[in-house]
C-alpha cells in the first residue's frame, strides 16, 4: 500500500500542479476522449480520484473478487455505462465554472482519498460502485491508472509533454502487464507501454503477437 499511496500522491500533486497553471480558456479545448473537453475530462478524474473516500467510509465486504487488472474488464466500458460516464462528467464539469475551482476541487478530491487511506486498517477491503469487492490496495492501483493514463489524454489537449511521474508509471505498467516482463526487443519505454495498452497508440500485428506470446493480454481501458 505505501508505495502505491505514494505514486498516487506523485501523481495527483504533479497534475494538481499543472492544473493551477490553467486559465479558463484552457478548459475549453477538445481531447483525445471525445466528446469530452479538458473541462470534462478533469471532471471525471477528479470524481475517479475522490472516489476511494467515499468507499472506505462503506461497510467492507467479506472478501475480495477482483484485482486492479480485473476491475477493468470490457464490461465497465459498455455503451451504457459508457454514456453514464460521459454525462456525469458533463454534469460535474458544470459546478466548477473556472480554472481556480478545478485546481482546487481536485485537490480537495485526492487528499480527502489520500487521508481516508492513511486512516484505514491494513487489507482493508471495499466495493466498488460496479460491485467489485477488492482490497483498499488494489482500488487505488486503479486511481494511479486512472490519474496517469487521463493526464497523458490531458498532456496532449493542453500540446505539453506526458508528466507521468516515475512512481505513478510504475503502477500503471505493472497494472498494464500484470506484472509480467515485456519482450525486450520491444525497446518500449513506459509511456509507449502506457499508450501500446490502452489504445492510445496502435498495435502492429507482430506487436501484437509478441505480446501474446508474453503472455500480455490487452485491456479495455478507455477514455
Amino acid at each position: 500500500m505505501q508505495a502505491v499511496r505514494a505514486a498516487f500522491r506523485d501523481e495527483c500533486a504533479r497534475l494538481e500542479q499543472v492544473l493551477h497553471g490553467l486559465d479558463d480558456a484552457a478548459l475549453e479545448r477538445s481531447t483525445p476522449c471525445p466528446p469530452w473537453r479538458v473541462r470534462d475530462l478533469l471532471a471525471h478524474v477528479r470524481t475517479g480520484a475522490g472516489r476511494l473516500a467515499g468507499m472506505l467510509a462503506e461497510p467492507a465486504p467479506a472478501r475480495a473478487e477482483v484485482d486492479a487488472a480485473g476491475y477493468f474488464d470490457a464490461a465497465k466500458f459498455s455503451p451504457p455505462l459508457d454514456r453514464e460516464r460521459v454525462d456525469a462528467a458533463r454534469r460535474a464539469a458544470r459546478e466548477l465554472p473556472g480554472a481556480p475551482e478545478v485546481a482546487r476541487e481536485f485537490g480537495r478530491a485526492w487528499r480527502a482519498t489520500d487521508e481516508a487511506v492513511a486512516a484505514a486498517p491494513p487489507g482493508r477491503l471495499v466495493r466498488t460502485r460496479h460491485g467489485d469487492a477488492m482490497t483498499s490496495t488494489d482500488f487505488l492501483r486503479t486511481r494511479v491508472v486512472e490519474v496517469g493514463v487521463h493526464g497523458l489524454d490531458l498532456a496532449d489537449a493542453l500540446d505539453r509533454p506526458p508528466w507521468l511521474t516515475p512512481t505513478a508509471a510504475t503502477v500503471v505498467v505493472e497494472v498494464l502487464t500484470g506484472g509480467t516482463a515485456l519482450p525486450p526487443h520491444l525497446g518500449w519505454d513506459a509511456l509507449t507501454v502506457v499508450r501500446k495498452a490502452t489504445g492510445r497508440l496502435p498495435l502492429t500485428d507482430a506487436e501484437r503477437a509478441d505480446l501474446a506470446q508474453a503472455g500480455i493480454g490487452r485491456l479495455s481501458f478507455g477514455g
